[in-house]
């Protein structure tokens, strides 16, 4: 069995469904798990309505039917006769969203955000899954939200393996069957809606094919592999034909956006390679992740990561930052689910480069100004290069002028404004 992951931007129209169906379509053979995204910005969308429902703020009834429209445009297309049981099932969607938004908000923000926002991915599933059996691909249609389970870390939320690999296999037992599900969500012992971090359908194919002990995993995307750096960014990219396992895991971990950050690991434990093609050019060779060498080619990799915050902390008193104050405030980070980029040490004080999170960045500076001086700017840019020269260097930062910048023998990162 095969796990393919498809993407907002797979998605995002009906010819994009159909070359869904048409890579499908290529493995006959093949016993297939789809995980699908939300269509387009559909996940931004949602993000909207969360805000302006929990807020109680005039205008999220409208949001809500500019993305039911949206979603009736793409059906409409594909399914010309109305009578189709697709409409149903996505009108009981919206059904469903509306009554959540006619309830008074909870306190807790991310149950919310969690609840609202995971339909994108049970409305693009439910077309998905309906426009392949209208053209003759048999397929299932599985919820995520009752095999994928988690803890209630909601937004960020932390998968139960042992649980999650029993329900998959009980769900999945035809090995050279179709299944289709969504990425990005799951759901906790109370079957609240939860969600594993933005980009986490890369996660949610990589977690099936831990627990099903799948033959490959392959993200379809707009972009012919791996690349050195994002296209749109920097110029004169290469395609990075062959990484190691390692090698991914350290341009996840420092952003480069083609790779969820959580998805290689699971798939390093078991040896299970990650093939990354274009759903534009399915023939076209990608990228393989596995073990091996490093990088095939050896070239330089540009990652940048943009709404980044630096954030300040010094003592109230000028004493030493020590450990202890350190593990205090590396807590808070964890309490509010903030992600530390960079950090810089002096004797009073450590700057920090945080992603600007607008929902609880806010809660994170009350906490931390009831025991810190602190300084806070948003709208910074976070430059990264792995293994870079020093004349390569030289010619990256001749436009930039950083206000951080660091090294090691390997990585070389600078923060502008």
């Amino acid at each position: 069995m095969k796990v393919f992951k498809f993407g907002g931007a797979s998605v995002k129209d009906p010819e994009g469904v159909r070359n869904i169906a048409k890579i499908i379509q290529l493995y006959q053979d093949d016993g297939l798990v789809v995980v699908v995204s939300a269509m387009g910005k559909t996940t931004n969308a949602l993000e909207e309505v969360v805000q302006l429902y929990y807020h109680r703020a005039e205008g999220y009834a409208e949001k809500l039917e500019s993305i039911r429209q949206y979603h009736y445009s793409i059906m409409e297309e594909l399914f010309p006769m109305c009578q189709h049981l697709v409409y149903e099932e996505v009108e009981h969607v919206f059904y469903q969203l509306k009554l959540i938004c006619q309830t008074k908000p909870e306190a807790d923000y991310n149950l919310i955000y969690d609840r609202i926002v995971s339909y994108g991915e049970i409305l693009s599933t439910r077309i998905v899954s309906a426009y392949l059996s209208e053209i003759g691909i048999e397929n299932t249609w599985l919820d995520a939200r009752k095999l994928i389970k988690t803890d209630q870390n909601y937004r960020f939320a932390k998968v139960n393996w042992s649980f999650t690999e029993i329900l998959l296999k009980q769900a999945i037992r035809n090995a050279k069957g179709r299944y289709v599900i969504q990425g990005f969500i799951g759901s906790d012992d109370n079957y609240h809606s939860t969600t594993l971090g933005r980009e986490g359908s890369d996660y949610t194919a990589a977690i099936a094919a831990y627990c099903l002990g799948a033959e490959s995993v392959t993200i379809w995307k707009d972009v012919p592999g791996v690349l050195n750096g994002d296209p749109k960014v920097f110029e004169n990219t290469v395609l990075l034909r062959k990484i190691s396992f390692t090698e991914a895991i350290e341009l996840a971990y420092y952003g480069a956006s083609v790779i969820h950050p959580k998805t290689i690991q699971p798939l390093k434990q078991k040896n299970i390679p990650l093939m990354v093609k274009s759903f534009a050019r399915p023939e076209a060779e990608g990228t393989e992740i596995q073990n091996g060498s490093s990088l095939e080619p050896m070239v330089p990799c540009f990652i940048r990561k943009t709404n980044q915050a630096v954030l300040n902390v010094s003592t109230t008193d000028l004493a030493f930052i020590v450990e202890e104050h350190l593990s205090q405030i590396y807590a808070t980070f964890h309490r509010y689910g903030i992600r530390v980029n960079l950090t810089q040490n002096t004797a009073t004080s450590s700057t920090f480069v945080i992603n600007h999170d607008p929902v609880n960045v806010p809660m994170l500076l009350e906490d931390l100004k009831m025991h810190f001086t602190i300084s806070y700017r948003p709208e910074a840019t976070l430059f990264t290069v792995r293994h870079y020269s020093e004349k390569l260097m030289d010619e990256f930062l001749r436009d930039k002028h950083p206000i951080i910048s660091q090294s090691t023998p390997v990585i070389y990162q600078i923060v502008v404004f």
